[in-house]
């Protein structure tokens, strides 16, 4: 006899090897479901991640329909609607994955409480959100590893399972929806002018094309003007693509594609770490007795892109622009905010959580307290010039040029250093003048980390 099963997606927006759907699906009857989930953080949902979450619902519930099916839309607290959703179509299995935040881990504790008081069972998926999921790769004497390297040796050992093919079809009980929601409906607010595309075609697309362009990765992936990363992260965070399948796509052919698969590692590595201090999300993981100064004039210009470091003010830019940020742009305003202004890494935290389309709360907070020295980097109090770092990574300044109008006029390497333009040529510019002295910033975190 056919069962009824509940798919409730979360973070893993496809139908390309998705264990929840394709379990649930191959049970007979099912309800793909997505939560609008208004007791979540308002903090996890904001106007660029509403444009792209939106995109998604609607691309998932076409490539569903091809299939016979449809997105069933709830909006309420999950485990509410979730458990209303399986008492109306007689379900006796619902389908999550397992995913990593406090919150997440709440939801699904609460989530299988009230299930099983009904007399439902909920079933946890693996390797969905990430293709080695926490706790499966452990240290022999704790219950995660706090250091990348010895972590990775594991991972990359650890086997993967194949990846899934999509149902060729679904069979969905009659059961209510509301409608596709929009952006607006999710998140007001404004919008970054050149946001990306959501959903899984969109992300298949670009997984192809990266595929072609990946064995270039170790040689390029740190070149702010050429940009050669994949840009796949928010398509890997709204699980429009999975993290298993982009690995056997993508294999071990070449150093650039073992370079890309690391920072796939990287991600995996973040995500146990979260999963096993959930207060790293807020808390320094490595208490460095720091005392963060209180500036909020630097701290606005910062974020606005308007510190006088041309480096800097095109990251920032690029971020306001296309609620994305090149890599190691990221590293370079990380380090700035928090090495030369010694800011708290939860003010740059949070500006990202506001702007990144691809925000992940493991990734996020775990790379801001890398880069801050309070989290997982061995090497704390390691300080990143931006000016050496422009001139390394742009050598030629066109992603300056690219993201700062006011000097697309300065040619060649001269735009990292406006402040030696001549004065003339400098009061034309209308570029803010530098808001602080390198060495003066260096010498106070030096102090204030007890290294003089």
């Amino acid at each position: 006899m056919s069962k009824v099963s509940v798919a409730l997606f979360t973070r893993d927006l496809r139908v390309h090897d998705n264990p929840v759907l394709v379990e649930a699906a191959h049970r007979g009857e099912v309800v793909p479901l997505f939560v609008v989930d208004d007791a979540a953080p308002i903090t996890y949902l904001r106007p660029n991640r509403a444009e792209f979450l939106a995109d998604c619902l609607q691309d998932l519930d076409g490539r569903l329909r091809e299939r016979d099916g449809r997105l069933v839309i709830r909006r309420g607290a999950a485990v509410d609607e979730v458990s209303d959703v399986a008492r109306e179509v007689g379900a006796d299995q619902v389908h999550v994955a397992v995913d990593v935040s406090g919150y997440a881990q709440a939801r699904h504790e609460a989530l299988a409480e009230a299930l099983r008081a009904e007399g439902r069972q909920l079933v946890a998926h693996r390797s969905s959100v990430n293709a080695v999921s926490p706790g499966e790769v452990t240290p022999a004497d704790k219950d995660h590893f706090a250091v990348f390297t010895p972590y990775y040796r594991k991972w990359a050992q650890h086997p993967l399972r194949r990846p899934l093919a999509a149902p060729r079809s679904l069979s969905v009980p009659p059961v209510s929806s509301e409608p596709l929601p929009r952006a607006a409906d999710l998140c007001g607010g404004h919008r970054s002018p050149q946001l990306p595309r959501g959903g899984e075609t969109a992300g298949r697309e670009r997984l192809a094309a990266w595929k072609r362009r990946v064995d270039g990765y170790a040689e390029h992936n740190d070149s702010l003007s050429g940009d050669g990363t994949s840009r796949l992260s928010p398509y890997l965070h709204f699980g429009c693509l999975s993290p298993v399948e982009v690995i056997h796509r993508l294999g071990h052919r070449s150093p650039g594609s073992d370079a890309f698969l690391r920072q796939l590692a990287w991600r995996d590595f973040h995500h146990q770490v979260l999963a096993a201090r959930p207060d790293a999300a807020r808390r320094d993981y490595r208490d460095r007795d720091d005392r963060w100064r209180d500036d909020p004039d630097a701290l606005e210009a910062w974020r606005r892109g308007r510190t006088g470091f041309p480096v800097v003010d095109a990251g920032m830019r690029q971020l306001a622009a296309e609620g994305w940020m090149h890599n190691r742009a990221r590293l370079i305003v990380g380090s700035f905010l928090t090495k030369t202004l010694y800011l708290d890494w939860r003010h740059g935290a949070r500006h990202f959580m506001d702007l990144l389309v691809d925000y992940d709360l493991a990734n996020n907070q775990m790379n801001w307290q890398w880069i801050a020295g309070t989290g997982t980097d061995t090497r704390p109090h390691r300080v990143l010039n931006p000016l050496i770092q422009g001139k390394r990574f742009d050598p030629t300044g066109d992603y300056v040029r690219r993201y700062v109008p006011e000097l697309a006029g300065v040619e060649g390497p001269a735009v990292h250093e406006p402040w030696k333009l001549e004065v003339a040529v400098r009061e034309r510019l209308d570029y803010p003048a530098r808001i602080v002295d390198l060495d003066e910033g260096l010498r106070r975190f030096r102090a204030a980390r007890g290294r003089d």
